[in-house]
């Protein structure tokens, strides 16, 4: 069969050129395409849950991840730490047991968390919205008491928590600090916006 002067390798080229530049197309338009099923920054901020990788928090610190535009505190609890708060007495704090709803139903406790050792907890103090200072060592100078057992002082107003964000009496704050919806993904994977029923 004659080619009648057709250069099959030029052929073969033109159809793989527009093999590739189709493909290359057709990535581009699937890109964008499946980002759009990705929450936008508007939805992230209006609730979205967010993850934190806790792997790297040491005993002692406290990270800090933001969600629905607020600070939300991640603080790994030593085990003095956990006796400190365990042992305040509790004539000390204005809702000891978490009376008022600042949390889920099913975070309970002195610790208010899920596990004893990681505390999460909204860093807005519950008076006038300012953002406490993490406060962890007993007997700080600049907390206004002598008996300070460590947790987070505000320095707007002089409202006091402690490592469980429940609030001091005589403060200016009406409430402990809201403990979000959160659960554990892992042992170092904190889902912070979504709870195990949720989810």
């Amino acid at each position: 069969m004659a080619d009648n002067g057709v250069n099959k390798g030029r052929r073969r080229f033109l159809v793989g050129a527009t093999t590739v530049v189709g493909g290359v197309g057709a990535v581009g338009v699937a890109v964008p395409f499946v980002a759009s099923w990705q929450p936008s920054a508007r939805a992230r901020a209006a609730g979205a849950p967010i993850q934190a990788d806790v792997s790297k928090l040491e005993p002692g610190q406290r990270m800090t991840v933001e969600w629905r535009g607020k600070p939300v505190w991640i603080v790994y609890r030593t085990p003095e730490m956990i006796e400190r708060t365990e042992s305040i007495d509790d004539s000390r704090l204005a809702d000891p047991n978490s009376e008022v709803p600042q949390q889920p139903p099913y975070i309970d406790g002195e610790l208010r968390s899920i596990k004893p050792e990681i505390g999460v907890l909204v860093g807005i103090c519950t008076h006038l919205g300012c953002s406490p200072l993490f406060k962890p060592e007993p007997g700080a100078d600049d907390v206004g008491t002598d008996d300070w057992p460590g947790g987070f002082f505000c320095p707007c107003h002089g409202s006091r928590f402690d490592l469980a964000g429940r609030v001091f009496v005589n403060v200016p704050a009406p409430t402990n600090l809201v403990v979000p919806p959160y659960r554990f993904d892992s042992d170092t994977l904190i889902t912070v916006g979504e709870d195990e029923e949720t989810a």
